[in-house]
């Protein structure tokens, strides 16, 4: 089995197991690349830029009540 590394300027990174999905990816902007290679573009799937969630902290006031 082939295993075909490609990447994409918007969807990142994946593998293609076929030569003929490769042939396919690479008409709708898929680029095929060497991951043993260094590279001097930045990372193909970017920096996690989501937001980490955090729980409110909620204070109970009882004064007054």
């Amino acid at each position: 089995m082939a295993v075909i590394y490609m990447k994409h300027p918007v969807h990142g990174a994946k593998v293609a197991t076929l030569e003929m999905e490769a042939v396919y990816d690479e008409k709708n902007g898929w680029v095929r690349y060497n991951p043993d290679t260094p590279s001097d573009d930045e990372d193909v799937a970017g920096e996690n830029t989501l937001r980490l969630k955090r729980k409110r902290k909620i204070e109970i006031v009882t004064e007054g009540v």
